[in-house]
């Protein structure tokens, strides 16, 4: 890592508003680390292991080619900009970590100019102040670690600074994401505190896809092994389907893909066929006759609907779904049209019945299934299950977590979510798969085949030269003639009497000569 900028430089740059163009690429990370008077304890206490925390998570979040701006902040005042930069890099290849702990090492519990007050905390400015300044209003992610204590011009309504920090979370246009992780950190100096939180926010959706690629790959979940709780969006993928169970319709065969797809396999000779149905099995049955009446085959599923939105408990919901194939939208039929009391992580059962497209695939003797033969047509689609009317509350198990790390803070309560956020779906990936054997491709690999020989049965018979016999005034003559040939016949006495025209299919004689005696044959 290669400092790209000095700290000074960019504190004035943070400071004033304006975007930090001496780096050589876009920021991608903006690391944020209060050092407000509140968080007095976890500078002083020797057992602190905050700095190396904060360390950690840099190195797990940042990636070669990578942009980052690591800063402290509490309260900007004149004469003590906030945010202020401690290190302004470009990641490269090289060992990173003695960078960031240097930068680190020298931070301590700030003061207020000229005072020999602590200073105070003002979150919702140091996470705007880097969205318009450190990012300079371009994608990335803003990493936030504090004590939860917002407390601007060391104003006791923590309250009401914490609504107005969750505004602009709720409410920031350019925050499209946003993970809150509470982790337990007793520290004890002059103030002691039992517990501290770690922010991050996707700003617009370039930063969202960063973000959910990072979780993806798991390497923050080496260094914080709690959940993190989601604040938004609150809106989706707040449930998860997980199929348990297929019952299959003859002639469709259900599978579940590592990458959670789900996939009908549909045997072109047997849905066309209609084959009889299992005995005892009558759903199958029924399957099979709506089938044969000229109606697509039907399945029924079982799931498991789980709550994904941690740490919301879903009180109250209406449940809907289809599935959406070929530009067609299905009903499909639900064990329960309503939701209640699913705390985050659990699942319910949840059965369904669904009708498969086969209509929008191609028959087994058409041009598509000639082209698939010896594999499968593929159509991709999807399963949309959808909440409405949706009710969310903090779980208690979550606010019982927050009462015990942050202890008279009335944070959890402004963690219920926003009232405009009633709906949200589920999308499960469903890919509907035609099966087709090699019959089509053999009937018509045959057909060309009899063409072709037969081409060359008659272009082999065209070039051979066929024996014919004439009879010209009582003398028989042979002659070899090619197929398409003409050939004059002249008597004893050198006159022309007639023309042996030859084809394929036998000979003629044309432009008899009058009174000429010549006959086919003997």
């Amino acid at each position: 890592m290669r400092a790209l900028m000095r700290p000074s430089a960019l504190a004035l740059a943070c400071a004033l508003g304006a975007p930090v163009a001496a780096l050589a690429a876009p920021v991608s990370h903006v690391f944020l680390v209060q050092n407000s008077g509140w968080m007095e304890p976890f500078y002083t206490d020797p057992a602190s292991q905050y700095k190396a925390l904060v360390t950690e998570v840099v190195l797990a979040a940042v990636q070669p080619g990578d942009a980052l701006v690591l800063a402290a902040f509490n309260q900007s005042l004149p004469g003590a900009p906030s945010p202020k930069a401690l290190l302004a890099a470009k990641v490269d290849d090289k060992p990173q970590r003695a960078a960031v702990a240097a930068a680190l090492a020298p931070l301590a519990a700030a003061r207020k100019p000229g005072s020999s007050a602590l200073a105070d905390t003002d979150l919702g400015e140091a996470v705007s102040t880097s969205i318009t300044s450190a990012l300079g209003g371009k994608p990335g992610l803003i990493w936030l670690f504090t004590n939860n204590k917002n407390s601007p011009n060391n104003d006791q309504a923590t309250a009401q600074r914490n609504r107005e920090f969750y505004e602009l979370i709720h409410h920031g246009g350019s925050i499209k994401k946003a993970l809150a992780f509470p982790l337990h950190m007793p520290v004890h100096g002059r103030y002691s505190a039992n517990g501290m939180m770690i922010y991050v926010f996707a700003i617009q959706d370039e930063g969202k896809r960063e973000l959910d690629a990072l979780l993806r790959s798991g390497r923050l979940q080496k260094v914080i092994t709690e959940p993190p709780a989601r604040l938004k969006p609150l809106d989706q993928d707040t449930v998860r389907l997980l199929p348990v169970k297929v019952e299959n319709v003859p002639g469709v065969a259900f599978s579940t893909q590592p990458n959670g797809t789900l996939r009908a396999d549909i045997d072109a000779a047997a849905a066309a066929s209609g084959a009889a149905p299992s005995a005892g099995d009558p759903a199958a049955a029924a399957s099979t006759a709506a089938h044969a009446a000229g109606g697509p085959p039907a399945a029924r599923i079982q799931w498991r609907l789980e709550n994904t939105i941690y740490p919301y408990t879903i009180t109250s919901a209406r449940l809907a779904a289809r599935s959406v194939l070929a530009g067609a939208e299905k009903p499909i039929a639900l064990g329960a049209d309503s939701v209640q009391g699913l705390a985050p992580g659990k699942s319910l059962p949840l059965a369904s019945s669904m009708q498969l497209p086969v209509a929008n695939l191609p028959g087994k003797w058409s041009l598509e299934a000639v082209q698939a033969a010896g594999s499968a047509a593929v159509l991709p689609g999807a399963i949309e299950v959808q909440l409405s009317e949706q009710k969310l509350e903090l779980s208690q198990a979550f606010r019982d977590r927050m009462a015990a790390l942050f202890p008279g803070d009335p944070l959890p309560d402004i963690f219920t979510p926003p009232s405009q956020v009633q709906g949200s779906r589920a999308v499960l990936p469903l890919e509907v798969r035609m099966q087709f054997g090699l019959a089509p491709l053999l009937a018509l690999l045959g057909g060309v085949a009899a063409l072709l020989l037969g081409a060359a049965a008659l272009a082999v018979a065209a070039a051979r030269p066929r024996k014919v016999q004439v009879t010209v005034e009582g003398e028989l003559r042979t002659l070899h003639v090619k197929a398409g040939n003409s050939q004059p016949l002249f008597d004893k006495a050198g006159n022309k009497v007639a023309v042996l025209n030859t084809t394929l299919f036998g000979s003629t004689l044309t432009d008899l000569r009058e009174g000429a005696q010549v006959r086919l044959g003997r």
